[in-house]
């Protein structure tokens, strides 16, 4: 039940892997991420979130948050940013890097994918590293990266690491080094794996007091009634009816459900019909009528004056591309 709500979630967001960079380092070395408002509309025109990775295919580094402690990172192992924001890749612990110029991003227009930057001035490298982004909605309502902190680390080197994480790190260095036909599509694919196998790492390691969407993907019944929501939006659900099918009573469903995922199950119903209903929007062969339908509303107006009140938006004005400043 808990991988479905998962899968909901990223196929509703639109999950896409785009721009990846080959990079070669030699001692001493740092690099300044780009900002996102400098990336977005240059590589992932349309997109409204972010998410940053490196992945070390050769020696060792340093990954920090601007601000925040480094991180170290050996062959075999992946950071991801979660909101791409700032931070520096460098060789050693503490090193400072300038705010990055539009040199990466001049590469990207330049050329195809990946793209290659040398950073080892002629000598032998010390570092080696897949970099990429991946692009997705935040809005109207993604639990996932709303329960995900800021900076995520994964991979053993010491383990010969046969999962998802190790096969991408694998196949990244032959797509990179082969530039076989389609190897952009494979990058694509491999990193949106990636990601969901880091995701899935994390919710392993939650202690069991964390709180939050994930820690409710954990709970036997908060997972089984996201699942029912997620599978039926168009369903008059109730606490009680939610609470039964979870095999538990209404108070100490509507309390754990409040607790885990941070807001009542109702309310959480009305947001994710809301999240289905925009990526339906999305589809232009779909009409008004059929997605009221489809997420529970018995006229279409009653579903554009609840779409209106959440997101600021009628449904058409969202299917044109307009975004109100509401959260």
């Amino acid at each position: 039940m808990a991988e479905d709500a998962l899968s909901d979630v990223l196929k509703t967001v639109r999950l896409t892997g785009a721009t990846y960079f080959d990079i070669v380092a030699q001692e001493p070395w740092s690099v300044h991420s780009p900002v996102s408002d400098l990336i977005l509309p240059r590589v992932l025109p349309g997109a409204d979130h972010l998410i940053a990775y490196h992945v070390v295919i050769e020696g060792h580094c340093y990954a920090s948050l601007v601000g925040g402690e480094p991180v170290p990172l050996e062959a075999g192992e992946v950071v991801v940013f979660t909101n791409a924001d700032p931070h520096i890749m460098s060789s050693h612990a503490g090193m400072r890097a300038e705010q990055p110029t539009a040199d990466f991003l001049d590469i990207a227009d330049a050329g195809r994918l990946p793209f290659h930057v040398n950073l080892a001035s002629g000598g032998s490298s010390s570092a080696r590293l897949v970099c990429g982004y991946l692009a997705c909605d935040s809005r109207p309502f993604n639990p996932l990266l709303e329960a995900l902190p800021p900076m995520l680390k994964a991979g053993d080197p010491r383990s010969n690491d046969t999962g998802w994480l190790g096969q991408f790190i694998h196949f990244a260095v032959a797509e990179v080094a082969d530039k076989r036909a389609g190897s952009e599509s494979v990058l694509t694919k491999l990193s949106e794996l990636m990601f969901i196998d880091v995701v899935r790492r994390y919710i392993e390691t939650l202690p069991t007091q964390k709180t939050g969407w994930l820690a409710g993907l954990r709970d036997p019944s908060i997972s089984k009634a996201l699942a029912l929501i997620h599978a039926r939006p168009s369903f008059s659900w109730t606490i009680e009816g939610l609470a039964r099918q979870c095999g538990v009573s209404r108070s100490v469903f509507a309390e754990r459900f409040v607790q885990l995922v941070g807001m009542p199950p109702m309310h959480y119903l009305a947001q994710w019909r809301m999240q289905v209903a925009s990526e339906m929007l999305n589809r232009r062969n779909l009409n008004m009528a059929a997605i009221a339908s489809e997420i529970g509303y018995e006229s279409e107006a009653a579903f554009s004056r609840s779409f209106k009140r959440t997101m600021g938006v009628t449904p058409s004005a969202w299917r044109q591309g307009v975004r109100s400043a509401k959260k």
